[in-house]
């Protein structure tokens, strides 16, 4: 029996999945999480990953074309490869990719790239030492980046980057990170801070992206476009390449430019809640049907009401800041 695509009321299709593993991380990054830690979900309230692979099996008949595995820190979780593994041999998935803080990376890199993860995006935030401790509160850089070499001598491609960029934090590091996409093949993504955990300080340090990008082209010359957000493999990112330069360089303009006309994805929280937004309220609790013994059908109608209630865009501009989003960690980003 042939299943009706994943599209939604704006008939917008739905092929991305972040699939959010846990809600524990090992560092406390300023933008995302206090010093002290979160209360974290209990092991038995989280999805197995058999329900994960059968949802996403169900959503694979649908449409349903990348999975991307994040946290929290999934590679604090144990038995991550077998996830890969098992996603990866789902026929109709066509991308399985996984998104780290890269400190647990050197050690797991191996058993991942042999269950068949060959796409990985690692969060760094800065290439100096003492400043990335600053960020993410913990003297951590050499692992991370530790990480970053055995997934590139390994094989992992591409190799994306994440950097959150921070008004007086980090942003007068954009040459640094231009500079490394002339030495390394990586795809240095740039994104904007979004308003969450702790709104004065992104009031204090959030910049937009236009006068980066103009920044960057007054020493380094006019960026040759690549590829626009959503378009072929550019995900969420504009992406350009510096002439000369193996890598890529992407501006994720998560606040400035929304692409919410051209959003493709749901988010699915570790404890089974699949959110049609990152800024929604809304999120249909799929947990309760898997554990209660559903048949596919019950699945299906659940992931039709997900497509009911995604909105049409994210509304940040609309929110008073007791309403914004108060934690990446709880959601996978």
């Amino acid at each position: 029996m042939t299943m009706s695509p994943l599209i939604d009321s704006y008939q917008r299709p739905v092929t991305y999945l972040r699939v959010s593993i846990t809600d524990r991380c090992n560092l406390r990054c300023l933008y995302c999480m206090p010093e002290e830690g979160l209360q974290w979900l209990e092991a038995g309230n989280i999805l197995t990953y058999n329900e994960i692979i059968r949802l996403v099996e169900v959503a694979s008949r649908r449409g349903l074309r990348k999975v991307r595995i994040t946290g929290g820190e999934p590679l604090v979780r144990p038995g991550v490869a077998s996830l890969i593994e098992g996603l990866r041999a789902i026929e109709a998935l066509s991308d399985v990719t996984l998104t780290t803080n890269g400190v647990f990376l050197k050690e797991q890199v191996a058993g991942l790239y042999r269950a068949g993860l060959r796409r990985i995006n690692i969060s760094l935030d800065s290439l100096n030492p003492a400043t990335f401790a600053k960020i993410v509160r913990r003297d951590i850089f050499s692992r991370v980046w530790e990480g970053i070499e055995a997934a590139e001598q390994i094989g992992f491609d591409p190799i994306k980057i994440n950097v959150v960029l921070q008004a007086g934090v980090n942003d007068h590091e954009t040459d640094d990170f231009v500079r490394l996409t002339l030495k390394r093949p990586y795809h240095i993504r740039f994104i904007e801070y979004m308003p969450c955990a702790n709104w004065d300080r992104w009031v204090a340090t959030y910049r937009p992206f236009g006068p980066v990008k103009e920044v960057i082209e007054q020493e380094w010359g006019p960026l040759i476009p690549l590829g626009l957000p959503n378009e072929g493999d550019a995900g969420p990112a504009e992406n350009f390449r510096v002439p000369g330069a193996s890598g890529v360089i992407g501006f994720i303009h998560a606040v400035s430019h929304d692409f919410c006309g051209t959003c493709n994805r749901i988010r699915l929280t570790a404890d089974g809640k699949m959110r049609p937004c990152l800024y929604s309220e809304t999120a249909v609790d799929f947990k309760a049907a898997l554990r209660g013994g559903c048949d596919d059908a019950t699945l299906n109608r659940l992931l039709d009401h997900v497509m009911k209630v995604k909105p049409k865009y994210h509304e940040l501009d609309l929110r008073p800041k007791e309403k914004q989003l108060l934690t990446m960690v709880n959601i996978g980003g």
